[in-house]
């Protein structure tokens, strides 16, 4: 049962209460306009409480072992003594909405450890590789004493890159041999990554590993770095055998100094609350339009008309947006 009062889900969240993150993550997903409001209201008084745990976001194609690696890099970080949340983003069916939700199956030892929590939330087919609300979510975490915030994102493609928006540290998982390396100077995600590390570098993948590696140093060399204070490094690791994982932490740990010091990742967070921002105008924007009378009236003429040729899309898109003038002037 959802409760209306927002103070029940800020206690339970800093009382650090699994059952009440979840149901407050919950609440914040819900497409419900009351509960929109509600989760606002939740959001704001949670965010003195948030902001010191480090953010990661691990992307890479699919099949490249995301969820064996985040699973074995939890434990690791667990059994030092931190608090890790992972975020872990379904790709959403476009037709009927629905999502494969499995990462628990798939990290069954890092699910069951009391210090870890394991949220999968589909990606409502959202660009950029994150669910639509994974920014709240990672807010919510951090005020339930998590430290190490982990997002795994879907593994889409060049969309990818709105994950970089709200991480500290972003870090791109490769596999060797896959024809990837032939096509890293096309990818735009390596621009924004801050590491590059070449998963499944065991038996007989060793040896192309490093020859994969050399390539993406070489490619790198050719990125405009996104921060003077680091240099994307490139590692190779396997997390199946957990060998390279510990190389991987010091990398990030090692870059959270650097970018702190820098002041650089106060910068970046700025940078951040702006874009989140400038996102939820944009889907406020979107979602007021197609609520419109206005709009809602013309939109099925309009789509026919386009659809048989007899309007050009150009013409089609500014009646409507022309539309919402007329709407105006009635309110006025």
């Amino acid at each position: 049962m959802i409760s209306h009062d927002p103070q029940y889900y800020v206690q339970g969240v800093l009382e650090q209460d699994p059952r009440m993150l979840a149901k407050a993550i919950t609440l914040i997903e819900s497409a419900l306009p009351a509960h929109r409001d509600l989760s606002r209201v939740i959001i704001d008084q949670i965010l003195p409480f948030t902001g010191k745990a480090m953010r990661i976001g691990i992307t890479g194609v699919p099949g490249v072992g995301k969820s064996t690696f985040i699973e074995t890099l939890g434990m690791k970080l667990v059994q030092k003594g931190h608090h890790v949340a992972v975020l872990a983003v379904d790709p959403s069916s476009s037709r009927s909405g629905g999502s494969i939700m499995a990462d628990k199956t798939r990290m069954e030892k890092l699910s069951v450890e009391e210090r870890a929590f394991i949220r999968p939330s589909p990606s409502g087919g959202t660009l950029g590789g994150v669910a639509g609300k994974t920014r709240e979510t990672m807010l919510l975490c951090e005020a339930a004493g998590f430290d190490v915030i982990i997002v795994e994102t879907v593994g889409a493609g060049q969309s990818e890159t709105m994950v970089a928006s709200m991480v500290d540290f972003f870090l791109v998982l490769m596999l060797a041999g896959a024809g990837d390396e032939l096509q890293a100077i096309k990818k735009g995600v390596l621009e924004l990554a801050d590491a590059i590390a070449i998963n499944k570098a065991d038996g007989d993948n060793v040896e192309k590993a490093r020859k994969a590696k050399k390539v993406y140093e070489s490619v790198l060399h050719l990125i405009n770095p996104s921060s003077l204070s680091w240099t994307p490094p490139v590692l190779t690791c396997s997390a199946l055998k957990m060998t390279g994982i510990d190389e991987i932490w010091e990398i990030i740990s090692d870059h959270r100094k650097k970018v702190t010091a820098s002041g650089d990742l106060e910068t970046k967070r700025k940078k951040q609350s702006l874009d989140w921002l400038w996102f939820l105008l944009e889907e406020g924007l979107k979602e007021r339009f197609y609520q419109n009378p206005n709009v809602k009236k013309l939109l099925p003429k309009i789509e026919k008309a386009v659809e048989k040729g007899t309007t050009s899309p150009a013409i089609a898109a500014n009646e409507l947006l022309s539309s919402l003038d007329d709407t105006q002037g009635d309110y006025c």
